[in-house]
Protein backbone atom coordinates (compact mmCIF):
# COMPACT_ATOMS: atom_id res chain seq x y z
CA UNK A 1 0.00 0.00 0.00
CA UNK A 2 2.79 2.76 0.62
CA UNK A 3 4.41 1.79 -2.45
CA UNK A 4 1.45 2.32 -4.35
CA UNK A 5 0.45 5.58 -2.76
CA UNK A 6 4.04 6.88 -3.33
CA UNK A 7 3.28 5.50 -7.10
CA UNK A 8 -0.14 7.98 -6.81
CA UNK A 9 2.09 10.73 -5.13
CA UNK A 10 4.78 10.73 -7.98
CA UNK A 11 2.34 10.71 -10.85
CA UNK A 12 -0.69 12.87 -9.29
CA UNK A 13 1.02 15.02 -6.97
CA UNK A 14 1.34 17.87 -9.31
CA UNK A 15 -2.71 17.98 -8.57
CA UNK A 16 -3.50 19.50 -5.14
CA UNK A 17 -6.80 19.07 -5.94
CA UNK A 18 -6.75 15.21 -6.06
CA UNK A 19 -7.23 12.90 -3.66
CA UNK A 20 -6.90 8.97 -3.24
CA UNK A 21 -7.78 6.03 -1.37
CA UNK A 22 -5.90 2.75 -2.35
CA UNK A 23 -9.23 0.30 -1.31
CA UNK A 24 -7.23 -2.77 -2.45
CA UNK A 25 -4.35 -4.87 -3.44
CA UNK A 26 -4.31 -8.70 -3.98
CA UNK A 27 -3.90 -11.13 -6.66
CA UNK A 28 -5.36 -10.50 -10.28
CA UNK A 29 -7.68 -12.66 -12.68
CA UNK A 30 -4.00 -13.38 -14.24
CA UNK A 31 -1.34 -15.11 -12.25
CA UNK A 32 1.87 -13.31 -11.29
CA UNK A 33 0.22 -10.01 -11.67
CA UNK A 34 -0.94 -8.05 -8.66
CA UNK A 35 -4.10 -5.59 -8.74
CA UNK A 36 -4.38 -2.28 -6.68
CA UNK A 37 -7.46 -0.24 -7.28
CA UNK A 38 -7.53 3.18 -6.04
CA UNK A 39 -10.36 5.34 -5.29
CA UNK A 40 -10.14 8.47 -7.08
CA UNK A 41 -11.79 11.57 -5.78
CA UNK A 42 -11.94 14.49 -7.93
CA UNK A 43 -13.65 17.59 -8.80
CA UNK A 44 -16.38 15.58 -11.73
CA UNK A 45 -16.87 13.00 -8.45
CA UNK A 46 -15.50 9.64 -7.18
CA UNK A 47 -13.53 7.52 -9.73
CA UNK A 48 -12.02 3.98 -9.30
CA UNK A 49 -8.67 3.17 -11.18
CA UNK A 50 -7.57 -0.28 -11.05
CA UNK A 51 -3.38 -0.61 -11.70
CA UNK A 52 -2.52 -4.28 -12.78
CA UNK A 53 1.62 -4.20 -11.72
CA UNK A 54 3.71 -6.53 -13.62
CA UNK A 55 5.91 -9.49 -11.27
CA UNK A 56 8.80 -7.40 -11.51
CA UNK A 57 7.23 -4.47 -9.65
CA UNK A 58 8.62 -2.30 -12.68
CA UNK A 59 5.39 -1.68 -14.36
CA UNK A 60 1.62 -0.84 -14.27
CA UNK A 61 -1.03 -1.24 -16.65
CA UNK A 62 -3.89 1.06 -16.37
CA UNK A 63 -7.07 -0.14 -17.94
CA UNK A 64 -9.02 -3.67 -18.25
CA UNK A 65 -7.61 -6.87 -17.88
CA UNK A 66 -9.70 -8.46 -20.82
CA UNK A 67 -10.08 -12.38 -21.12
CA UNK A 68 -8.68 -13.95 -24.23
CA UNK A 69 -8.97 -17.23 -26.70
CA UNK A 70 -10.99 -18.89 -28.64
CA UNK A 71 -13.50 -18.74 -26.09
CA UNK A 72 -12.86 -15.61 -24.08
CA UNK A 73 -15.91 -15.73 -21.71
CA UNK A 74 -16.26 -19.42 -21.25
CA UNK A 75 -14.60 -19.56 -17.41
CA UNK A 76 -16.83 -16.14 -16.30
CA UNK A 77 -19.86 -17.65 -17.89
CA UNK A 78 -19.18 -21.41 -16.31
CA UNK A 79 -18.50 -19.68 -13.11
CA UNK A 80 -21.77 -18.19 -13.07
CA UNK A 81 -23.65 -20.56 -13.91
CA UNK A 82 -22.29 -22.94 -11.46
CA UNK A 83 -22.52 -20.11 -8.24
CA UNK A 84 -23.97 -17.15 -8.88
CA UNK A 85 -27.56 -18.05 -6.88
CA UNK A 86 -28.57 -14.26 -5.42
CA UNK A 87 -32.02 -13.30 -6.28
CA UNK A 88 -33.30 -13.93 -10.32
CA UNK A 89 -35.94 -14.17 -12.42
CA UNK A 90 -36.76 -15.14 -15.54
CA UNK A 91 -36.30 -18.64 -17.08
CA UNK A 92 -33.47 -21.13 -15.97
CA UNK A 93 -32.89 -22.09 -19.33
CA UNK A 94 -32.97 -18.71 -20.78
CA UNK A 95 -30.75 -18.45 -24.03
CA UNK A 96 -29.65 -14.99 -22.02
CA UNK A 97 -28.46 -15.28 -18.70
CA UNK A 98 -27.68 -11.49 -17.14
CA UNK A 99 -25.89 -11.23 -14.19
CA UNK A 100 -25.25 -7.75 -12.12
CA UNK A 101 -22.89 -7.36 -9.27
CA UNK A 102 -24.43 -4.13 -7.45
CA UNK A 103 -23.65 -1.99 -4.20
CA UNK A 104 -26.76 -0.41 -2.82
CA UNK A 105 -24.82 2.37 -1.63
CA UNK A 106 -23.22 2.95 -4.91
CA UNK A 107 -24.51 6.07 -6.97
CA UNK A 108 -23.26 4.37 -10.32
CA UNK A 109 -25.98 1.27 -9.24
CA UNK A 110 -28.57 3.12 -8.99
CA UNK A 111 -27.59 5.69 -12.16
CA UNK A 112 -27.67 1.81 -13.92
CA UNK A 113 -30.85 1.08 -12.63
CA UNK A 114 -33.10 2.24 -15.70
CA UNK A 115 -30.63 0.90 -18.18
CA UNK A 116 -30.51 -2.49 -16.97
CA UNK A 117 -34.49 -2.53 -16.51
CA UNK A 118 -34.51 -1.29 -19.91
CA UNK A 119 -32.50 -3.88 -21.31
CA UNK A 120 -34.30 -6.87 -19.48
CA UNK A 121 -37.43 -4.83 -21.10
CA UNK A 122 -36.11 -5.27 -24.40
CA UNK A 123 -35.24 -8.84 -23.78
CA UNK A 124 -37.88 -10.48 -21.54
CA UNK A 125 -36.74 -14.18 -22.03
CA UNK A 126 -33.73 -13.55 -20.11
CA UNK A 127 -32.63 -14.51 -17.07
CA UNK A 128 -31.42 -12.12 -14.83
CA UNK A 129 -29.68 -12.45 -11.48
CA UNK A 130 -28.64 -10.04 -9.06
CA UNK A 131 -25.71 -10.67 -7.14
CA UNK A 132 -24.40 -8.28 -4.21
CA UNK A 133 -21.16 -6.92 -4.28
CA UNK A 134 -20.87 -4.12 -1.60
CA UNK A 135 -17.68 -1.88 -1.42
CA UNK A 136 -15.19 -1.95 1.43
CA UNK A 137 -15.07 1.75 1.82
CA UNK A 138 -19.34 1.74 1.88
CA UNK A 139 -19.40 2.26 5.43
CA UNK A 140 -23.54 0.82 5.00
CA UNK A 141 -23.77 -1.21 1.92
CA UNK A 142 -22.54 -4.11 3.52
CA UNK A 143 -25.67 -3.82 5.53
CA UNK A 144 -27.89 -3.09 3.03
CA UNK A 145 -26.75 -6.28 0.80
CA UNK A 146 -27.84 -8.08 4.44
CA UNK A 147 -31.27 -6.98 4.58
CA UNK A 148 -32.15 -7.42 1.08
CA UNK A 149 -31.09 -10.93 1.11
CA UNK A 150 -32.93 -11.33 4.06
CA UNK A 151 -36.25 -9.65 2.95
CA UNK A 152 -35.73 -11.72 -0.17
CA UNK A 153 -35.70 -15.38 1.84
CA UNK A 154 -38.83 -13.95 3.45
CA UNK A 155 -41.07 -12.80 0.01
CA UNK A 156 -38.99 -12.79 -3.07
CA UNK A 157 -41.54 -10.66 -4.72
CA UNK A 158 -40.37 -7.81 -1.85
CA UNK A 159 -36.73 -8.10 -2.94
CA UNK A 160 -37.14 -5.86 -5.68
CA UNK A 161 -39.10 -3.36 -4.69
CA UNK A 162 -36.62 -3.08 -1.28
CA UNK A 163 -33.87 -2.44 -3.74
CA UNK A 164 -35.69 -0.11 -5.69
CA UNK A 165 -36.78 1.92 -2.69
CA UNK A 166 -33.25 2.10 -0.89
CA UNK A 167 -31.89 3.45 -4.80
CA UNK A 168 -34.76 5.67 -4.58
CA UNK A 169 -33.59 6.67 -0.66
CA UNK A 170 -30.19 6.45 -1.38
CA UNK A 171 -29.02 9.97 -0.57
CA UNK A 172 -30.91 9.67 3.15
CA UNK A 173 -29.72 6.80 4.24
CA UNK A 174 -26.34 7.29 6.38
CA UNK A 175 -24.68 4.57 8.57
CA UNK A 176 -25.88 5.86 11.76
CA UNK A 177 -29.35 5.41 10.58
CA UNK A 178 -29.48 2.93 8.16
CA UNK A 179 -31.26 0.22 10.40
CA UNK A 180 -33.94 2.18 10.68
CA UNK A 181 -34.03 3.38 7.08
CA UNK A 182 -33.40 -0.08 5.76
CA UNK A 183 -36.64 -1.61 8.30
CA UNK A 184 -38.82 1.51 6.96
CA UNK A 185 -37.95 0.50 3.66
CA UNK A 186 -38.29 -3.51 4.47
CA UNK A 187 -41.88 -2.70 5.90
CA UNK A 188 -42.89 -0.94 2.80
CA UNK A 189 -41.76 -3.55 0.24
CA UNK A 190 -44.31 -6.08 2.61
CA UNK A 191 -41.99 -8.24 4.53
CA UNK A 192 -41.36 -8.38 8.39
CA UNK A 193 -39.04 -5.64 9.07
CA UNK A 194 -37.99 -7.36 12.20
CA UNK A 195 -37.50 -10.37 11.03
CA UNK A 196 -35.43 -8.69 8.21
CA UNK A 197 -32.81 -6.71 10.80
CA UNK A 198 -32.22 -10.70 13.24
CA UNK A 199 -31.66 -12.50 9.78
CA UNK A 200 -29.03 -9.60 8.47
CA UNK A 201 -27.05 -10.06 11.89
CA UNK A 202 -26.63 -13.70 11.71
CA UNK A 203 -23.03 -15.67 10.45
CA UNK A 204 -25.40 -17.33 7.46
CA UNK A 205 -26.36 -13.88 5.54
CA UNK A 206 -22.97 -12.57 6.14
CA UNK A 207 -21.52 -15.60 4.59
CA UNK A 208 -23.64 -15.60 1.50
CA UNK A 209 -22.92 -12.09 1.04
CA UNK A 210 -19.13 -12.76 1.44
CA UNK A 211 -19.54 -15.76 -1.06
CA UNK A 212 -20.98 -13.31 -3.53
CA UNK A 213 -18.26 -11.16 -3.43
CA UNK A 214 -15.28 -13.75 -3.84
CA UNK A 215 -17.41 -14.79 -6.99
CA UNK A 216 -17.00 -11.27 -8.39
CA UNK A 217 -13.67 -10.93 -7.59
CA UNK A 218 -12.98 -14.42 -9.76
CA UNK A 219 -15.16 -13.02 -12.41
CA UNK A 220 -13.34 -9.99 -12.43
CA UNK A 221 -15.13 -7.17 -10.38
CA UNK A 222 -13.49 -4.24 -9.71
CA UNK A 223 -16.07 -1.83 -9.09
CA UNK A 224 -20.00 -1.75 -9.39
CA UNK A 225 -21.73 -1.71 -11.16
CA UNK A 226 -20.87 -4.74 -12.94
CA UNK A 227 -22.62 -6.51 -15.63
CA UNK A 228 -22.32 -10.15 -16.89
CA UNK A 229 -24.15 -11.11 -21.04
CA UNK A 230 -23.43 -14.87 -20.57
CA UNK A 231 -20.25 -14.17 -19.17
CA UNK A 232 -19.10 -11.30 -20.78
CA UNK A 233 -17.97 -8.53 -18.60
CA UNK A 234 -19.57 -4.86 -19.15
CA UNK A 235 -18.30 -2.47 -16.85
CA UNK A 236 -19.19 1.26 -18.05
CA UNK A 237 -23.09 0.61 -17.82
CA UNK A 238 -24.13 3.84 -18.09
CA UNK A 239 -21.22 5.13 -20.35
CA UNK A 240 -21.66 2.08 -23.10
CA UNK A 241 -24.28 3.83 -25.72
CA UNK A 242 -27.28 1.70 -25.42
CA UNK A 243 -27.63 0.67 -29.53
CA UNK A 244 -23.73 -0.94 -28.19
CA UNK A 245 -24.96 -2.16 -25.37
CA UNK A 246 -28.01 -4.14 -27.44
CA UNK A 247 -25.96 -4.94 -30.17
CA UNK A 248 -23.61 -7.26 -27.95
CA UNK A 249 -26.56 -8.59 -25.59
CA UNK A 250 -27.73 -10.03 -29.00
CA UNK A 251 -24.85 -11.62 -29.99
CA UNK A 252 -23.90 -13.15 -26.75
CA UNK A 253 -27.75 -14.78 -26.20
CA UNK A 254 -26.75 -16.46 -29.67
CA UNK A 255 -23.10 -17.51 -28.26
CA UNK A 256 -24.50 -18.89 -25.24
Amino acid sequence: KEEVNSFMQHTFGWNPDLKWDVSGIGPSEAPGITQASVLVNTSQGQQSLVLYITPDGKYAINGDLVPFGSDPFHEARNLLKQRANGPAKGPENAALTVVEFSDLQCPHCKAAVPVVDKLLGDNPEARFIFQSYPLEFHDWAFKGAAYSLCVHQQKPEAFWKFVQAVFDAQDSITAANADAKLSEIATASGADARAAAACSATPETKTKIDQSIALGKAVGVTGTPTLFLNGRRIQNITGTPYEVLTAITKYQAQSK
